[in-house]
């Protein structure tokens, strides 16, 4: 895990190296173990990295391979690594390093752009042909790993997050559909758009190639496939399906590292089920990691009755966190701060107190986000699977934060687009390969929604501290077969089914039986005290006003009633409108 930058310039001129040194130290976070740069005429690459796998300087980055004519920067993890270098050696590659880095270099020899096809695991790269002067670019099926562009007279320079680029001009005029994305789906706007017009990011399961004279060419290399599977099987083998394919996703990632894995364990289903399959395949120094928050009076700030009962049982090396409210207010800017894109979700400031205390303990962790939308977990799967009507009618009413008038009356007039994001909804379930709507649906949601949320959430605050979560929801191959499998058995039970039932035995069924939780943190939750006092000054202050992105008369109706306004899934209106201007502010745009 790392954070990686470049510029290329089809121009005809030399990228001058202190242009990266720039953007390098927008990407330190990411990767504190060693930083390296390399230039070849108009390429320059910068790399910050995260000794995961192979220690040794040898696999530092940028990788040069001057045999092979190519040099790399990559962040990530290939977990398939060791097979395909045998596979690689039996055609006649040899090797200098022990780590997946040199791999996807030897790869990109022998099958070209097909490369990717070969590689499990998380990873955004760039490839610099030496010989053909090209640039060759690539994110990982399922968007786990970040990768922005921005193109500007002749030159496009990427990045591991936004903040590099914008260390040089580029367009920050924000982008009408783009903002209609953000307010609608909950802080996700789909790639390729970001919320400024300047900086776009490569599509999950794409790669693109930029020739010597600048032609681009944008390529798909994956699609999910949610048809039913025409083997035939009963609910017993499908449990039994699935629990083999977790295990190994499991395992995948404990063992390709060289250094310790510890798991984020929330107390929730998804978290505990991951140690609950370290222990079965026998992992014996399983690390653990739990933190909380002080209470409300509504609500307890934390889930430690149920991630105890895990320890209980399983008897991992457990360490847990408490956080005071004062210091998760104050600190709320911070997090804020390592925010690639605006990110609305509460629990970031969480992940991002979490990450700080357990990177004092390991270097890599395994995290239970996308079993949800893997094995519809949220209560609004099932709301949509009962509705009636085509596939929008189905999605919008149980999804979207809000319609689109309600939006005409938030934004200024400049900021207005058509419904933008009503469209863009459509024509994407409509294009999914699916024999349900529910499939349909997850298929969504698992390739492209929750690309932009939680799992770009937790990149981003866990590359805070220089710590790497892994995602074993989201093996691909562990997606592929879910797809197939019959919606009943994720619906049945109010939701993940099938992972209850593989969870019986494993942890504690006082876990397993709990109502659907989420990460806990009252003090922002509840839009009162100290945190509403936060938002009103950034809501009143001079530059939101100059701004002129919202109508005062919508601003001043969520502040007369704060805790009133919620969206569709519970999340605060308000929240939503000071996190953007607050992220813009800090960004000095």
């Amino acid at each position: 895990m790392c954070g990686i930058c470049g510029e290329y310039r089809w121009d005809g001129q030399p990228v001058e190296l202190s242009r990266i040194q720039n953007m390098l130290q927008a990407l330190e976070k990411r990767g504190p173990d060693h930083v390296g740069t390399f230039s070849d005429g108009g390429l320059a690459f910068g790399h910050r990295r995260l000794s995961i796998i192979d220690l040794s300087e040898k696999a530092n980055q940028p990788m040069i391979d001057p045999q092979l004519g190519l040099a790399l920067v990559f962040n990530g993890s290939i977990y398939n690594h060791p097979e395909l270098r045998e596979q690689l050696k039996i055609k006649g590659h040899q090797f200098f390093s022990l780590g997946d880095t040199e791999v996807i270099l030897k790869a990109y020899k022998q099958w070209g752009e097909d490369c990717v096809k070969h590689f499990k695991g998380m990873f955004a790269f760039a490839i610099w042909d030496l010989k053909k002067k090209s640039l060759f670019l690539a994110r990982d099926r399922m968007g786990i790993k970040p990768l922005y562009y921005a193109e500007h007279q002749g030159t496009l320079r990427f990045a591991s997050n936004t903040q590099a680029l914008l260390k040089y001009p580029i367009d920050t005029e924000l982008d009408n559909d783009a903002l209609h994305n953000l307010f609608s789906l909950h802080a996700v706007v789909p790639a390729p758009r970001t919320v400024l017009k300047g900086i776009r990011k490569l599509e999950p399961a794409h790669t693109l190639t930029i020739s010597a004279t600048g032609e681009q060419r944008l390529k798909s290399y994956w699609h999910l496939d949610a048809t039913r599977s025409t083997e035939s099987c009963d609910e017993k083998e499908w449990i039994e399906r699935i629990h083999a394919s977790l295990k190994t996703a499991v395992k995948r990632r404990n063992n390709i590292a060289d250094v310790p894995v510890g798991v984020l364990l929330s107390g929730g289903l998804d978290s505990s089920l991951l140690v609950g399959l370290l222990d079965e395949v026998g992992i014996e120094d399983i690390r653990t990691f739990t933190i909380g928050f002080d209470d409300q009076p509504e609500e307890k700030g934390s889930e430690y009755e149920f991630s105890d009962a895990v320890v209980e049982m399983l008897k991992p090396n457990h360490h847990k966190f408490h956080i005071p409210n004062e210091q998760t207010l104050s600190r709320l800017p911070e997090a804020i701060a390592n925010m690639s894109e605006p990110m609305f979700g509460q629990d970031a400031i969480g992940f991002y107190l979490l990450s700080e205390q357990v990177s004092q303990h390991v270097k890599v962790v395994q995290s239970g986000q996308g079993a949800d939308e893997v094995f519809a977990g949220y209560f609004w799967y099932q709301q949509m699977a009962k509705a009636k009507g085509d596939n929008l009618e189905r999605f919008a009413p149980y999804y979207f934060d809000r319609d689109h008038n309600e939006i005409q009356k938030m934004l200024s007039e400049d900021y207005i687009s058509a419904d933008f994001t009503a469209a863009l909804i459509k024509d994407k379930l409509d294009a999914v390969n699916a024999d349900c709507y529910l499939d349909r649906v997850l298929a969504l949601d698992t390739t492209t929604l929750i690309v932009d949320d939680p799992v770009k959430r937790v990149d981003n605050m866990t590359m805070a501290w220089g710590l790497e979560a892994r995602v074993p929801f989201l093996d691909h191959e562990l997606v592929e077969l879910a797809a197939k499998m019959p919606p009943e058995l994720k619906l049945r039970d109010n939701g993940k089914y099938v992972l209850k039932e593989i969870a019986r035995g494993l942890i504690p069924d006082s876990v397993i039986d709990r109502p659907k939780g989420y990460f806990p943190v009252p003090a922002l939750k509840f839009v009162r005290g100290e945190f509403l006092d936060f938002m009103q000054d950034i809501l009143n202050s001079q530059q939101c006003r100059e701004r002129g992105l919202y109508q005062r008369s919508y601003i001043n109706k969520l502040l007369a009633k704060p805790e009133a306004h919620l969206t569709r899934i519970k999340g605060s209106k308000l929240w939503q409108l000071a996190l953007l201007e607050f992220w813009l502010q800090q960004n000095n745009i």
